[in-house]
């Protein structure tokens, strides 16, 4: 492979990265949506957070290539940095956008945490709140069952 066809491999790369990226802001944003409902379902949560971890792990493989090619022609690049210079401004412009990206996912990431906690938190809630009221059904449906088998001790046998 040509040097220009190893830093369009780059180019592409960067693209694709800021591509899954932006994919990956979408599923925060529906994150968001599932963790302020109510009524949302679990499951919609645990599939949005499958879904973000194939993204990602899709971002750790370009990464993993990324720093493999770039290895490749790091020392050309170095040598003749202008013959190269429209590839490289390109570069740099993805990189920088794939950096504000990244901070706000990180921002979004940290919103979504703190909605989590609290929604599960909630849940816990919940789930002590039935289980005291179940266990105040249980008790006071075996008061009843014991009343039942006592005989009345005052009542008049006579007839």
């Amino acid at each position: 492979m040509h040097e220009k066809e190893y830093l369009e491999l780059l180019i592409q790369s960067l693209k694709k990265k800021l591509l899954i990226l932006n994919k990956l802001s979408v599923l925060n944003q529906d994150q968001r949506a599932i963790l302020q409902d109510e009524n949302s379902d679990p499951d919609a949560f645990e599939i949005n957070v499958r879904d973000k971890e194939d993204l990602v792990k899709q971002i750790m493989a370009l990464d993993a290539g990324f720093d493999e090619v770039y290895a490749h022609i790091k020392a050309l690049m170095e040598k003749d940095h202008s013959a190269y210079e429209t590839q490289l401004d390109e570069m740099r412009e993805l990189i920088r956008q794939i950096m504000a990206r990244d901070a706000s996912l990180r921002a979004e990431e940290k919103r979504n945490y703190a909605l989590a906690q609290r929604k599960f938190l909630s849940v816990k809630k919940q789930v002590r709140e039935v289980k005291a009221s179940q266990k105040l059904v249980n008790n006071y449906y075996q008061n009843m069952m014991k009343q039942s088998r006592f005989t009345p001790q005052f009542m008049d046998n006579k007839k």
